[in-house]
């Protein structure tokens, strides 16, 4: 997993605009292969699509060949309700850029059959808010809890799982928790983007207040990390079958001996070395039996027999001559 860390929430959203800008450039999308790309709503991307459509008209990026799936809609209001998530994407990206309106997928909330709705929807699940989030939505909705739908449609784990590669921005102390739980916890079925640990390339992008809940160690280990990469003249990539798409993938080119019976690598220190097959094979010796037997055996028996102090006898004899002085 990586981590990204940002001063500000401006800093963190233009980095996740150029990540995406850099991803769709390099996979060089076309209409029979174009890049999917799952969008999100809410406050946290506002700044991401503003620094899109500014590269977009800036000539940076084209969307022409750009599928999208939006991960939310509210149940029970029309879509052109001016809060609806279907209102909220067209309002602030795909009116101010060249996405084909057939290329845009938004779930219906208004669909007869809400189960055949999200199956249609790359199985998506039908779940119902928290009170919490209901209360955070209110703000959208004259900071009035009764107009805030209770039903919304989303994109499930399992469909955010199996895409190629998952960007995650967080942005402000609100959310320092849930990025603390997902980076130095374990998976946890009460914090949904701790999931982001079985995914092989995820990569959240946060501002500062978002990391407070962190450990100091577990920041600095983050920043040190894309330093050190930065200082090698390198980002941290993804492997290319993953970046480049429709780009050309460069062939690993491996050396081999032509021999019958080895393959290895060619010798880069020098050419007069050769790999070669041995003629004969040494033949293993057959091990000795093995006896068990006592230390004691090992010990020659005079020295057996020898004591390690002077016998009582011995020791009267050296006092003998010290009494008779005396």
């Amino acid at each position: 997993m990586r981590l990204i860390i940002r001063d500000d929430a401006a800093a963190t959203s233009n980095y996740v605009a150029n990540y995406i800008v850099d991803r769709i450039n390099a996979y060089k999308p076309t209409p029979q292969n174009p890049f999917v790309l799952g969008l999100p709503t809410g406050s946290s991307p506002l700044g991401v699509y503003k620094a899109l459509v500014d590269k977009y008209k800036a000539g940076e990026i084209s969307f022409e060949n750009v599928v999208t799936f939006n991960m939310d809609e509210y149940v029970g209001i029309p879509r052109d309700h001016p809060e609806s998530y279907h209102s909220f994407m067209w309002k602030n990206f795909f009116s101010h850029v060249n996405v084909h309106p057939n290329n845009v997928h938004i779930l219906n909330g208004n669909a007869p059959s809400l189960e055949a709705e999200c199956v249609a929807y790359e199985d998506a699940i039908k779940r119902t808010l928290a009170y919490d989030t209901i209360l955070a939505n209110s703000r959208f909705f004259d900071n009035d809890v009764s107009k805030v739908p209770r039903m919304a449609l989303t994109v499930g784990v399992q469909t955010v799982l199996e895409a190629r590669e998952v960007v995650v921005i967080i942005i402000g102390q609100r959310k320092a928790l849930a990025l603390q739980r997902c980076i130095e916890q374990g998976v946890n079925h009460m914090w949904t983007l701790s999931s982001l640990q079985l995914h092989p390339h995820p990569m959240i992008v946060a501002d500062e207040d978002a990391t407070l809940e962190l450990q100091v160690k577990t920041v600095k280990y983050f920043k040190s990390i894309e330093k050190v990469a930065q200082e090698a003249g390198f980002q941290q990539i993804l492997p290319s079958k993953v970046r480049t798409g429709n780009g050309p993938v460069p062939e690993t080119r491996i050396d081999t001996v032509s021999s019958p019976t080895i393959l290895a690598p060619q010798p880069t220190t020098s050419q007069l070395l050769r790999a070669t097959p041995a003629t004969e094979y040494p033949v293993r010796s057959v091990s000795p039996e093995l006896i068990p037997d006592r230390m004691a055996s090992r010990i020659p028996e005079p020295a057996l027999n020898q004591r390690l102090t002077p016998n009582p006898e011995q020791q009267a004899a050296k006092q003998q001559p010290n009494a008779v002085n005396a």
